[in-house]
């Protein structure tokens, strides 16, 4: 463990990462939810009577074992997707800790994937085809909502990223668009037309771009994302009606109704997609996430739909920006070209 007098604190590695939360400007909702499973987790491990070493353990030296012990403790009193939060909790703890130089890995790695694997299947998650989705957005006909659904539909963006898009963000291949837009201005988009770039360096609370953000990406690592011929067409059609906004962002998507060209936040973008999914009877007050249709279902619906078409897991991991540097390096060095090939070879017509 690191030791110097600015390194996390040895002693409570998870106040120092609830701390680092708050520096991050993580709300106190967050902050306290988080705080409720870490140290229930810590309580697991100092009791040799519950884990796995017979002894008191700390965090820094839990092993898989240890991880996958408690969460096994979890089942039978909360439901799977409870579970699945609780891990991701735990493996965000852990991913920070290892990235500041505290601990040496991240015991829960593995458990999380093989998790990933068999939540991806539960059959009690409502399952929608691809054909069902086609009539749903078709129903939509709003240039800023149909541009928002199929933004999220047809790249697996968190809410929080789709908001946080400035149009330096998006190259489109549309002249006629880029004689009245300054678009794709990121140097990581030179010479990649119809393309997205997803940053990691959006932080709740934090000026990108000259504007204060409300939400965080949360990617690993940045992500171009391919725009096929449906989206670029949504977009397009959104960008020809787009109202004058008065940030220097220059936001992709914004208000056209009380908050009039202010940023979509994610709650905007969230009651867009509630409301179209309850006209179609998707989503129910008081239902569940096996149950409601809501941005993270879409997410769900990409990974699903395009790992199933492609059979390249690792593709779909970098286009959600879940992966790591040596899963790229496992395809070619044209990685780029090789996410672009996969995707526009695979990706499901909405339109």
């Amino acid at each position: 463990m690191a030791t110097s007098s600015d390194s996390p604190n040895p002693d409570d590695p998870v106040g120092y990462f609830l701390q680092d939360l708050l520096y991050h400007g993580k709300s106190e909702r967050t902050r306290t939810a988080y705080k409720r499973v870490l140290r229930r987790f810590e309580a697991f491990l100092t009791d040799p009577d519950l884990n796995p070493a017979g002894r008191s353990v700390t965090p820094e030296s839990a092993t898989q074992r240890d991880c996958m012990a408690w969460i096994h403790t979890l089942r039978g009193n909360h439901a799977e997707s409870t579970i699945a939060t609780y891990a991701s909790y735990l493996h965000r703890f852990y991913t920070y800790m290892t990235q500041v130089g505290a601990f040496d890995s991240n015991p829960m790695a593995l458990v999380v994937e093989e998790m990933h694997e068999s939540i991806d299947k539960d059959p009690m998650r409502r399952e929608i085809s691809v054909m069902s989705m086609r009539e749903f957005v078709a129903g939509i006909t709003h240039p800023l909502e149909r541009a928002v659904v199929l933004t999220l539909l047809k790249t697996g963006m968190r809410v929080g990223e789709v908001s946080n898009l400035d149009l330096r963000d998006v190259n489109l291949a549309d002249e006629e668009i880029r004689r009245t837009y300054t678009l794709g201005k990121r140097p990581q988009l030179d010479g990649r037309p119809d393309s997205i770039f997803v940053a990691t360096d959006a932080v709740r609370g934090q000026v990108v771009n000259e504007e204060e953000r409300t939400a965080s990406n949360k990617r690993k690592r940045e992500t171009i994302v391919p725009v096929d011929d449906e989206l670029r067409g949504a977009l397009i059609c959104w960008l020809a009606i787009r109202p004058d906004v008065q940030s220097p962002a220059e936001p992709l998507f914004v208000s056209t109704s009380g908050d009039w060209g202010t940023r979509l936040t994610p709650k905007m973008v969230r009651n867009i997609v509630e409301r179209h999914a309850r006209d179609w009877g998707w989503y129910r007050t008081g239902g569940g996430a096996e149950e409601n249709v809501t941005p993270h279902y879409f997410r769900h619906f990409f990974t699903t739909h395009l790992r199933d078409r492609t059979g390249d897991r690792g593709i779909v991991k970098y286009l959600r920006g879940d992966v790591a540097s040596d899963i790229i390096d496992t395809y070619t060095h044209n990685w780029g070209d090789r996410v672009r090939e996969v995707y526009e070879a695979n990706i499901y017509s909405l339109v």
